[in-house]
C-alpha cells in the first residue's frame, strides 16, 4: 500500500506546495522498432527502424510511409504519440533487422534508376562525392538525385548562377566545417530560397568518418596554416593525402562507418531537392 494511503498529500489545489503549478509529467516511452511517432519540431513522421550514436547522445532513426528515412536527437518531450507528447528511450532489445541499403533506409524492390531530376546536390570536392556516393548511392538513383563536386566552395556564387535555382530546380549544398564565424559560413550566407546549405562541423569529409573505424582513437589535430590532409597523414604514419584517402575509402562501407552529423545533412539535403520537384507533380 501506498505511504500516503491514495490520498494526495497536496489535495485538489493545483498551486499547493509552495504557489507553485506542478509541471505535467511526460511519459517515457520505449522506441520499439515499428512505432510511429511524430518529431514535434519538423512534423516528420514515421515508424522506428534504428538508432545511432552521436557525439551528443542518441538519434533515433524514423521511415515515414514512402520509405524515407530520417534521423532525430532523443531529446525530452521531442515526440509525439497520437498528438501527445512523449520522451523516447532506447529499448532494451535491438531494433529488428531489415534487409537495408548502405544508408539505412529499407531497400526497395530492384527497379531502374529514376530518370535524374532537374535539381542537384552540390558539395566541396571528389572527396565529399564518393563517400555520399558510397553510402547514399542506391537512394540518390532510386530518387533521380546528381551529385557534382564544386572543385572548392570559393566558386558556389558562380555554380549556382550558372545553375540558376528555381522552385522546381533546387540546389543543395554539403558544406565541410560550417561553424560559426568560419570562411564556409560567410561564403553560404546568401544563397536565395531555393538553395538549402547543410553542413557538418569537422574540417574536411575525412573527419566525418568514425575515427574507431580507422583504428585510431581520435582524429589527429592539425596546427591552422598547415594543410590538414597532409597534415594528418604524417601523424598517423599513412604517407601521402591520396596514400590515406585509399586507406579512408576502403573502410567506408554503409552509414555505421560515418558520424551522425554527416548523416543529418545529407538526407536532409535529399528532402530539400527531392520536395521542390514533387511538389511541382
Amino acid at each position: 500500500m501506498s505511504a500516503f494511503s491514495g490520498t494526495d498529500p497536496y489535495g485538489t489545489d493545483i498551486l499547493a506546495g509552495g504557489g507553485h503549478r506542478r509541471r505535467p509529467v511526460v511519459p517515457e516511452v520505449p522506441a520499439d522498432p515499428g512505432t510511429v511517432v511524430e518529431d514535434a519540431a519538423t512534423g516528420f513522421c514515421g515508424a522506428v527502424v534504428g538508432f545511432e550514436k552521436g557525439y551528443d547522445g542518441d538519434y533515433v532513426r524514423l521511415e515515414d510511409r514512402r520509405g524515407a528515412t530520417r534521423i532525430f536527437g532523443m531529446r525530452p518531450s521531442a515526440f509525439l504519440i497520437d498528438g501527445a507528447t512523449v520522451t523516447l528511450t532506447k529499448p532494451v532489445a535491438p531494433a529488428a533487422g531489415r534487409t537495408l541499403t548502405a544508408s539505412g533506409s529499407v531497400a526497395a524492390p530492384t527497379r531502374r534508376a529514376r530518370t535524374a531530376r532537374a535539381s542537384r546536390i552540390f558539395v566541396e570536392g571528389v572527396h565529399d562525392a564518393a563517400l555520399v556516393e558510397r553510402v547514399w548511392g542506391d537512394d540518390l538513383r532510386a530518387e533521380g538525385v546528381v551529385v557534382e563536386s564544386l572543385d572548392g566552395l570559393d566558386n558556389l556564387d558562380a555554380v549556382l548562377d550558372e545553375f540558376a535555382p528555381a522552385p522546381h530546380r533546387r540546389a543543395g549544398v554539403l558544406v565541410d566545417h560550417l561553424v560559426a564565424n568560419s570562411k564556409e559560413s560567410r561564403l553560404t550566407a546568401e544563397v536565395g530560397p531555393d538553395v538549402l546549405v547543410c553542413g557538418h562541423p569537422f574540417i574536411d569529409v575525412w573527419e566525418a568518418v568514425k575515427p574507431e573505424r580507422m583504428g585510431i582513437a581520435h582524429w589527429p589535430r592539425v596546427p591552422r596554416g598547415e594543410e590538414w590532409k597532409a597534415g594528418v597523414c604524417r601523424r598517423l604514419g599513412w604517407g601521402t593525402p591520396k596514400d590515406g584517402w585509399r586507406r579512408i575509402y576502403g573502410q567506408v562501407h554503409d552509414y555505421r562507418d560515418i558520424r551522425v552529423e554527416l548523416m543529418r545533412s545529407v538526407e536532409e539535403l535529399i528532402d530539400f531537392v527531392t520536395a521542390g520537384e514533387d511538389g511541382q507533380a
